[in-house]
């Protein structure tokens, strides 16, 4: 694992190359020579800070009305009137 430093500048330009610096190890953002910010990748975060890794499902239903359906948000589709006929084939 190898630790990068980006200047704010630095990183301002070029947040890709940091990002890609950031895969390799965690990466510091210092502002006039001092470290500010760190960039890990979410997987190290997650590790840091004791969390299971969370699916885009456990994401979502961790919103205010998620997919259970309990929003305050009222939606009423209209519905879809549709005929059907007979195909007149020859």
């Amino acid at each position: 694992m190898s630790v990068h430093t980006y200047t704010s500048r630095n990183f301002t330009r070029d947040v890709g190359a940091a990002k890609r610096a950031a895969a390799e190890g965690p990466v510091f953002i210092t502002d006039r020579g001092r470290p500010t910010f760190a960039l890990l990748k979410i997987e190290d975060y997650y590790h840091l800070a004791g969390q299971p890794e969370l699916s885009l499902l456990d994401v979502m239903d961790a919103i205010p009305g998620g997919l259970s359906g309990d929003s305050d948000i009222e939606f009423e589709p209209p519905r879809l009137q549709v005929e059907l006929h007979a195909a007149e084939l020859g």
